[in-house]
Order: structure tokens, then sequence, then C-alpha cells
């Protein structure tokens, strides 16, 4: 049955403030597809103390991720490829994200891109998350691009389907491609909880009153432990020496001498 689907036509350079706004005013999800992860600069409107007005400023897209986390904004980052250099460093540089703020999965058979904002936009197109594809780039710098943008029911539950099931691993056990894959999606999930801290008791401690004395029982009596001397110099180098090497030739066996035996002299005796 056929409908009418109510569509924006992105080209060129109509993605960076088309998709990019609405990303920055999201209020509960932000959900990204892409198969390249790059660093992706965004124009910074704020007035900081200190900088000329007019002039164009830009900051990194993770510093207001990173604010919308802050916020509570669900964010994840569905990839294909490990993030680039310059995005690992910056990513790096916030503390939110690296707290959990931002959760990001690996899967090399990702070629899908589309961002998902509030689930109410859907952004459906050729360009990957990297500065050529939705930063702020010069015309004449950025990638020929072209995509949807849609706030159809429909679309929006179908493409959520999709990213919902790669991201939480339903298609790794009939996956061919496993060899490639440093850690199978399925296996976030298949984690087991962290087990939960039990608070033990302290051990009572007692207090003996200041003016009780302590009596002895009569007859009874403690002997004091003797402190032991220090040993010498002397008796450290003896205990330092190493033990002789036991030798690998067998010692020869020592035979007792067998006694002699003393034989008595007859005196010669003459007859006349």
């Amino acid at each position: 049955m056929l409908r009418a689907v109510d569509l924006e036509l992105l080209v060129h350079g109509d993605h960076y403030p088309a998709v990019i706004e609405r990303v920055l005013e999201a209020r509960r999800s932000v959900w990204i597809a892409t198969a390249n992860l790059k660093e992706l600069m965004i124009e910074d409107h704020r007035l900081v103390p200190g900088r000329r007005r007019g002039r164009a400023q830009y900051r990194s897209v993770l510093a207001a991720l990173a604010e919308l986390a802050a916020q509570g904004v669900e964010l994840r980052i569905l990839h294909a490829a490990p993030p680039s250099r310059v995005f690992r460093r910056d990513f790096d540089r916030q503390k939110g994200l690296i707290a959990g703020g931002l959760e990001m999965r690996l899967c090399p058979r990702t070629h899908l891109k589309l961002v998902i904002v509030d689930g109410r936009h859907l952004y459906l197109g050729s360009a990957n998350w990297t500065g050529a594809g939705l930063g702020a780039k010069h015309e004449q710098r950025r990638n020929f691009e072209l995509g949807l943008l849609t706030q159809d029911e429909r679309l929006l539950d179908a493409a959520q389907e999709v990213f919902e099931r790669v991201w939480r691993g339903g298609e790794c056990a009939s996956c061919r491609m496993r060899e490639l894959c440093p850690m199978p999606l399925a296996a976030f999930d298949l984690q087991p909880p962290l087990p939960a801290a039990r608070d033990e008791p302290e051990p009572s401690k007692r207090k003996s009153p200041a003016n009780k004395k302590r009596t002895r029982a009569p007859g009874s009596h403690r002997k004091r432990a003797r402190k032991k001397k220090p040993l010498s110099a002397a008796a450290l180098v003896v205990l330092e020496q190493p033990a002789p090497a036991e030798s690998s030739t067998p010692e020869p066996v020592k035979r007792k001498p067998k006694p002699r035996t003393r034989v008595k002299k007859q005196k010669a005796t003459t007859t006349l």
C-alpha cells in the first residue's frame, strides 16, 4: 500500500545545519551509525570573555556531546573502524564521556549511515560521522553527500529496529566474519553484573572506664616479653653468606682401615 512520506533532501553542505543542529538540541537520545569515525568540528557561537565577535570559532563536537551527557542524554555510536587518532585524543579530554556518557560499539560490517535524535528525527544518507561528511567544512573541501531527513514514524521504527538489532549483537550468531571482529557485540549484554558491595559491620570496641583500675587475680602473673637484641654486624654477614653449592659429583666412599695384627717374636733357645 502506497502512502505519502514527508522527506527533506540534503545535498552536500545541507548536511551540517540540518543534522548537527538537531543533535545539539537533543533532549533524550542520539544514536549514530557510521562506517568511519573521525573528529568533527562545529561552530562555537558561545560568548566567551576575550573572544573577538564576528569571527568564526570552532570546537570539537565531543565537547558538545559531553554537555548533552551531563544533561542525561543517551549517546550511542555504532562504527565499523577504530576511531581516528585525533578523535581518541579529544575523547580523552572529556571526563564525562570517559565515565560512560558516550557508549561506543564496533562492528566491522557496519556500513549504514544514520542519525536518530530523540526518536523523532531520522537522517539516512551517504555521510559518515566525519568532518568532511557532517562537520563545518568549506564548500570546496567537503565531500559530495546526499541524504534524507524525515520524521515519519514508520521509517523511524524500522531504522531503530535495525540499529538496535546490530547494537545488541542480534546478527553475531550467524556472522561469517568473526575473524575480523575484535569482540562480538553479543558479549556486551552477556557479561554478568558485578556483585553488590556488602556493608560489613565494624567490630565493636569496648571502652574501659577511665577511673577503673585493672586488678589481677592472686597468684597470676604475666611474663614480660623480652626484647630481642639486634643482631650484630658480624652475625648479619654470616646470615647473608650464600649456602655452599651442592656438587654434582658423588663424594668418594671412605673405607675403614683394617686392624693390624701384631706377630710376637719368639726368642731363639740354644741347647748344649
